[in-house]
């Protein structure tokens, strides 16, 4: 029996976690005594690891400061969070995708640029533990676009290249699946564009989770 397995990022795909991120980089940047960066500019790095992201918003930066930046980061998100304003709804339809790929044989996983901790945390709120059979962060392999965590997913699956879908709504998310050899879907309601999806080589992108089932069904057809 084939195993197939539908991965997800997390931020910008499953929730809308945007509100806190920007939050919490802009802090970071006034806690180290630079002018924060747009809302705009830090939503194009949500999914990158957070040295790599400061880089991208600071270029001048040396590697202390933007490991300044991300360990303030993490410590704005953490206030943030013992402070109840964390809000990060899951975007409509998603349960309802979930128990239609579990009912149609998929198994499923994460692979996130959060940290365990903090991808635990999400899940728990919206009562999504269990339902993964890999959970892929930060923590455990390099940062997209690197093949690692889409690797690792597929380890813990058992699961083979032909039969693995990313779906992300960053060209990272993209990039990473055509490091691993693994197709992707772009999700249209994210924090990169459409077209960029397209260009960086998403099979597919969709409008909303209702799309999800059909076009995973599609595409594995077509390989077939």
């Amino acid at each position: 029996m084939e195993i197939k397995l539908a991965v997800f990022d997390c931020d910008g795909t499953i929730v809308d976690s945007q509100g806190s991120i920007v939050r919490s980089m802009q802090a970071a940047f006034r806690a180290c005594a630079m002018a924060p960066p747009s809302p705009r500019d830090i939503r194009r790095v949500v999914g990158l690891p957070l040295v790599t992201a400061a880089h991208v918003l600071a270029p001048d930066l040396d590697q202390s400061g933007a490991e300044r930046i991300a360990e303030a980061y993490r410590d704005a998100f953490s206030g943030l969070r013992r402070n109840g304003m964390i809000d990060d709804p899951l975007f409509p339809g998603f349960k309802a995708t979930l128990e239609a790929l579990e009912g149609a044989g998929w198994l499923l996983g994460i692979a996130t640029g959060k940290g365990r901790r903090g991808l635990d945390l999400t899940l728990d709120k919206h009562g999504l533990n269990g339902r993964f059979v890999t959970l892929q962060t930060a923590d455990s392999a390099p940062g997209k676009p690197d093949p690692g965590m889409l690797l690792n997913a597929m380890a813990d699956a058992g699961a083979d290249r032909v039969n693995t879908v990313m779906i992300g709504d960053t060209t990272f998310d993209v990039e990473m699946s055509n490091n691993a050899g693994v197709l992707a879907i772009g999700v249209a309601w994210g924090y990169h564009e459409t077209d960029e999806l397209s260009a960086a080589g998403a099979r597919r992108v969709i409008a909303g989770f209702d799309e999800l089932v059909p076009s995973l069904n599609d595409l594995m057809e077509a390989t077939r």
